[in-house]
């Protein structure tokens, strides 16, 4: 019975990181987008990103420390190095995310915003 809960426990860690990869593809900015244009998707990807983590975590107890990995993953498969996009992680979430709490849709989105802003140096394209 453990045996077959290890097993079956593995193979959903495997289907969320494979899940997690098309996503970071699909989510990715495309090469030689300009600031703008990146900023844009790389706020649309943290904002998404967030919703899934809190969706497949149910906002339990640390979810927001998977969210933080996940967030990091990202960047760092967009070329980014992995201390740099843990510390453009740290800068945008800040604390703000807390256990057992859903975040309100506006704090996804100053996130997503703060992320994008500070990778990029423009502010998003709603305040112009």
């Amino acid at each position: 019975m453990t045996a077959a809960n290890v097993v079956a426990s593995l193979l959903e860690w495997r289907d969320w990181l494979e899940e997690l990869a098309d996503r970071f593809e699909q989510l990715a900015p495309p090469d030689g987008t300009d600031a703008e244009d990146r900023g844009w998707h790389l706020e649309r990807a943290a904002t998404r990103l967030v919703t899934v983590v809190v969706d497949r975590t149910s906002a339990e107890c640390g979810w927001y420390g998977l969210c933080h990995k996940v967030l990091t993953w990202f960047l760092s498969s967009t070329g980014m190095g992995a201390d740099d996009a843990k510390n453009m992680v740290d800068t945008a979430i800040g604390g703000r995310f807390k256990s057992w709490t859903v975040p309100p849709q506006t704090l996804i989105d100053a996130v997503g915003e703060d992320l994008a802003a500070d990778l990029t140096g423009v502010r998003p394209y709603r305040e112009r």
